[in-house]
């Protein structure tokens, strides 16, 4: 295809930028690059601004190329998509991957003061200075000026972001990518102190309420969902994790007790019955039959044990980890509204697992068995 009439000299680009070698479809006005591109709601087009004059030109051949979706090689889009084709990458489980797509996509799409992606930056300029002011204005946030949206403030999402920069960077250097990892020896943030274990009183508070709001019928004023409430017993007695206790099927209902499969390298487990367990387990086979036999579903029932998960969707699929914890946040922010529990005695849902364990009856080893 051919390229179109030759760009004439312009005296007022940037003198550090070479006009001849500018890629097409990018223009110089007002102190600014923009590119021209359909306007969003129809109609003429409009000018879009993608950096400003402080932007190199290999900046500005990476901004254009990324735009085309195809990151320029030796970016850090580039590293990104490498990395998320990899052996390393598809090892990992499915929700670490779509975390770190989401990380990937924060880190690249991060404007500069310039105007400019940070992903279209070249890996090799990326310093331990870099990454370091890339953590703290995550962690503290950033108000909104002329060049750079307002950031609020996320330590958590700061450090995320720092362990994921530093793994790829790592990967980078193990297969010729990279030089050097400059996100070793950056500082993290520091992160509010989480609400983790919850309180004896404040257990048996919010364990009544989701019995009483479970009750309800689905969807009215005030219902929360009724599988809350066995879940919070499971999750206590038998010490486990949201997603040991979203992984529970059929398999696991032993005789004497429920046979936990540990995540992060615990060892399994055998938990005794007692009622409030039998009790929540039968509760949510029922409700799971309940969806499954619904008049109007033809749900194909899964024949091996192994594939029939405790909880449910209520579409009879198996209950993804983020359905729960959605869940979860809004019942828990229900139940501080209601003022059933203070904003200080909050809890999380894998805090019912340290308390199953703190009220393990026995000595410190004893509790280390029963953790897994």
């Amino acid at each position: 295809m051919a390229r179109g009439r030759k760009r004439k000299f312009n005296p007022l680009i940037p003198a550090h930028i070479d006009q001849a070698a500018l890629p097409r479809g990018l223009y110089w006005e007002d102190g600014r690059w923009y590119v021209v591109e359909p306007h969003p709601e129809g109609g003429a087009t409009r000018k879009q601004t993608v950096a400003y004059a402080g932007a190199r030109l290999s900046e500005l051949h990476g901004i254009v190329e990324e735009r085309a979706g195809r990151g320029t090689r030796g970016t850090l889009r580039y590293l990104f998509d490498r990395f998320h084709e990899s052996l390393e990458f598809k090892e990992l489980a499915t929700d670490t991957q779509d975390d770190y797509r989401r990380y990937a996509d924060s880190i690249t799409n991060y404007l500069r003061k310039d105007g400019s992606k940070l992903g279209s930056v070249q890996v090799d300029r990326i310093t331990t200075p870099v990454v370091q002011r890339l953590v703290e204005v995550f962690a503290m946030g950033r108000p909104a000026n002329c060049y750079q949206p307002a950031l609020p403030a996320t330590p958590s999402k700061a450090n995320h972001l720092h362990r994921y920069l530093r793994r790829t960077l790592a990967w980078g250097v193990r297969v010729g990518l990279c030089r050097s990892n400059p996100a070793i020896g950056v500082r993290q943030a520091r992160e509010a102190k989480k609400h983790r274990m919850p309180t004896p009183a404040a257990f048996d508070k919010v364990l009544t309420f989701a019995r009483e709001r479970g009750s309800l019928p689905p969807h009215t004023k005030g219902s929360c969902p009724s599988y809350l409430a066995p879940v919070m017993v499971l999750a206590y007695s038998a010490r486990l994790r949201g997603i040991e206790v979203c992984t529970l099927n059929d398999t696991h209902k032993q005789p004497t007790g429920i046979h936990a499969q540990r995540r992060k390298g615990s060892r399994d487990t055998l938990t005794e019955w007692d009622p409030e367990m039998i009790e929540a387990w039968d509760f949510l086979v029922a409700r799971r039959t309940a969806i499954w036999t619904k008049n109007g579903r033809n749900f194909a029932v899964p024949i091996k044990a192994e594939d029939r998960r405790l909880l449910v969707e209520q579409t009879g699929n198996p209950m993804a980890k983020s359905s729960l914890d959605s869940a979860w946040q809004r019942f828990i922010t229900l139940a501080m509204k209601d003022g059933i529990i203070s904003k200080q005695e909050r809890f999380s849902l894998h805090g019912l697992k340290h308390r199953g364990i703190t009220d393990t009856v026995g000595n410190r080893g004893d509790k280390q068995d029963a953790a897994g």
